[in-house]
This record gives C-alpha cells, structure tokens and sequence, in this order.
C-alpha cells in the first residue's frame, strides 16, 4: 500500500494544499506524525483538511499545548503567543479531534511518533547519541518520527552496532528493508534544513521503499495572513528561511 507520511502542519493551509496537489494520485492513505496546529495563521482549515483525508494521525507537542496538556511556559515567547492565540480561535469540534489523537501508533512494521519513541510528544532526535538510545524504545523495523522538521535518516546495523546518519534531499529514495531505521520526512508547513519548500514523503510498504519529497509553496500569501493577524515577526521570516 502507498501512504502519504506528512508532520508538523502547524497551521500552514497554502503548504498543506500544494503537497496534496504534489502527492495527488500516488497515495492510498495518511499517515500524520503530530504538530497540526501552532506557528501558523489557519489553525481550523487545517484540521478541517486534514480530517477529511481520515489519516492515522498522532499529537504532538504544539497540539498538546493548545489542549493544555503541556505547560504553555515551556515554550519559547513566540510559540507561546500563537498557542494561545490558537486556543482562542480553535473550533469545539477541531479541539475535539485534536484531544482523540494520541502521540504515538504502531502500524506493522511501523512505528509512528511525533517527537521519539523514548518521548513520543516532546524529545527531538538531532544526533547520533539521542537516535542510538531511542531504538532500545520501539521493536518494529521503522520508526517514523516528526517534531524536528528535518528529513532524516538514522539507521543502525544491528549485526555490527554500527550506526549512520544521513539529511535527505528531493527525490532521494530509502529502501527500509537494510537495518533498523528513525525516518524523519521534515515538515509540511515549517521547514528548518535551509530549504523552505514544503516537505513530505511517500511510502510503498510493498517495495519497502520510502521517497523524500519537497515542494514550493506559496510563502508570502502564508506570511500576509501572519501579518494580518500580527504574529510574531521572527515566526513569518522563518518561513522564507526554511529555518
């Protein structure tokens, strides 16, 4: 079966509809990794969007802090003002959905996690130290993990302890059949590898074959709602930045 993997939305609609409109045809479910809402303008035509496609979806730590599950003060002051911004504008029903999903699945012979699978909602898998600890945490072949928004790849080999790092690029294709594997597809609506198109992957469970994708999106029609709705000024430059 062929699975669109998306994480870290984050309230981004315009780099949510190019990556359907990319990915169109060429996938038969969802899989979302956490981080629907936070940082961006469109909070509800998010959820909204993303609940028509009935994904397997998790939470994640901006997901969380909205529904006060996490203490809004461990966030960072702009994070912190669009939470809260978030909670004032978020329908009962897209809270509702949103207080259902969980932050982390098992789908054979997958592992889905927002952030890790040690700390499913909030731990971010950055190094080789932090990827080697949390494959003692999951015991399907693939971890699928979201939260840093850069797409990467861990993979150990289990016969020698050896364990390689790789960032991935447009078109790059992983086969995840060889060794045990923490894949990170980067994020739809907040990149942060330097490059600021829209990220997002492709699954084929069949072949065991995972494609990284990346696609431009309409960064200043994004950035105008931000203004409009007077947020932060480093939270919309980043856009540009992929950072």
């Amino acid at each position: 079966m062929r699975t669109l993997v998306l994480s870290d939305i984050h309230a981004n609609l315009a780099a949510l509809e190019v990556v359907l409109a990319d990915a169109e045809g060429q996938w038969e479910r969802v899989w979302f990794l956490g981080d629907l809402v936070g940082y961006g303008p469109q909070p509800n035509e998010c959820v909204e969007r993303l609940r028509a496609l009935e994904p397997l979806a998790l939470t994640g730590n901006h997901d969380w802090a909205v529904l006060d599950k996490l203490d809004v003060d461990d966030f960072n002051t702009e994070a912190r003002m669009v939470v809260r911004w978030t909670q004032r504008t978020l329908t009962a029903e897209n809270r509702a959905y949103l207080q259902d999903l969980p932050p982390r699945r098992v789908a054979p012979p997958f592992t889905l996690a927002h952030a890790s699978p040690r700390h499913p909602v909030w731990e971010y898998i950055l190094d080789l130290p932090t990827a080697l600890a949390n494959f003692a945490h999951f015991d399907t072949a693939c971890c699928l993990v979201g939260h840093t928004h850069v797409p990467a790849v861990f993979a150990l080999d289990e016969a020698s302890g050896e364990m390689d790092f790789a960032l991935v690029e447009h078109g790059d294709v992983l086969d995840l059949s060889r060794h045990r594997l923490i894949v990170n597809p980067g994020g739809v609506g907040q990149p942060r590898d330097g490059d600021p198109r829209a990220a997002y992957a492709l699954l084929d469970d069949e072949a065991m074959t995972m494609e990284f994708r990346r696609v431009p999106y309409d960064i200043a029609a994004t950035q105008a709602l931000m203004r409009d709705l007077k947020m932060p000024r480093r939270l919309i430059k980043r856009l540009e930045q992929g950072m």
